[in-house]
């Protein structure tokens, strides 16, 4: 019992937030459900994003209906590689990305051979909802296959690495690099077993690891360190997290982006209930952070001052970067 207590009062001391904490103070309390359909369908966010003028992987295509399956060949025809995706989907299941054309048929980025009819199959178990919240019908999206930038190479495993931005009312408070492993089939989920990288939010530059719930440095495939990477063009992830809060109108998310070698910084999805292994990656609880944009925003609203999205990084820079940002 006394270890109980002494290992959770370590936690509260570290600001280590719990999912409970989460719920109450953040998730119920910044973000409005009549808005969640903005971040739970891919295809609203998307389309809400390029509204705004925000990079995202090009859509091909939405299937919304059994007839509507028909159409995939038309809608890919033009592509030799392309994703398929549940609009509502959580944690990655149910996406299929198809990386070349062979003899007819389709090469999945793990190298197995895929018929048409297969791809269709997939398709229809998306509109039955199998892999969306809740299990209601879905739509199936088709859109441009990310190519990560190669400085990825050395320190992922096949499928494309991407960036976790935590956003409090627009602020940036932590992010993290998750990385796609051999045992989670190239997927950058951590529960499938990727490895999420904590990210210094000054520099940009990688700090140590967490797989498996364990604290690592090294990739477990490619056996590359994973710490001191700089991630380029920092800044621009950091503002494009940042004006997400704009974008949905909801406080508190999970800003998801890539970095594809030909188009940078893509926002791939928003998230309204973003996990907590954050704060393993970066050895830090996110409380203590959120505490502090909170009072920001006290401190703003008494003066009627409203932050743009470049100031609210300068502000999450200086205060919860490890390192100065550059000039």
């Amino acid at each position: 019992m006394f270890g109980l207590i002494k290992t959770w009062k370590a936690l509260e001391a570290k600001g280590i937030m719990g999912i409970n904490r989460r719920n109450a103070d953040y998730v119920l309390k910044y973000n409005k459900r009549n808005l969640y359909p903005i971040v739970d369908d891919k295809i609203i966010t998307k389309q809400r994003a390029i509204e705004a003028g925000i990079h995202v992987p090009e859509m091909y295509g939405i299937i919304e209906t059994e007839k509507d399956i028909e159409k995939l060949k038309d809608i890919v025809k033009d592509h030799t590689d392309f994703v398929v995706k549940p609009a509502q989907g959580a944690g990655g299941d149910g996406i299929l990305v198809i990386a070349d054309r062979f003899e007819g048929r389709y090469k999945t980025v793990s190298g197995k051979i895929m018929s048409h009819d297969e791809i269709e199959h997939q398709i229809s178990n998306i509109l039955t909802g199998l892999y969306s919240l809740g299990g209601h019908r879905d739509r199936a999206l088709i859109e441009y296959r990310v190519t990560p930038d190669p400085i990825f190479k050395s320190i992922s495993y096949e499928g494309v690495p991407d960036i976790r931005i935590i956003v409090l009312m627009g602020y940036p408070i932590m992010a993290m690099l998750r990385l796609p492993t051999r045992q989670s089939g190239g997927k950058a989920n951590l529960h499938q077993g990727a490895i999420g990288v904590g990210v210094d939010l000054a520099t940009g530059i990688t700090l140590r690891g967490t797989w498996l719930n364990n604290k690592i440095t090294k990739h477990p495939d490619t056996t590359n360190a994973v710490d001191g990477v700089q991630l380029p063009n920092w800044d621009g992830f950091m503002k494009l997290a940042a004006g997400c809060y704009e974008l949905c109108g909801l406080g508190y998310i999970g800003v998801d982006m890539v970095l594809d070698q030909d188009k940078g910084p893509l926002i791939l999805e928003l998230n309204a209930r973003p996990g907590l292994n954050i704060q393993i990656a970066n050895d830090c609880g996110l409380t203590h952070r959120a505490h502090a944009v909170e009072n920001r925003l006290a401190e703003l609203k008494e003066k009627g001052i409203q932050e743009t999205p470049e100031e609210r990084v300068k502000f999450s820079q200086e205060l919860f970067g490890h390192v100065p940002p550059h000039a």
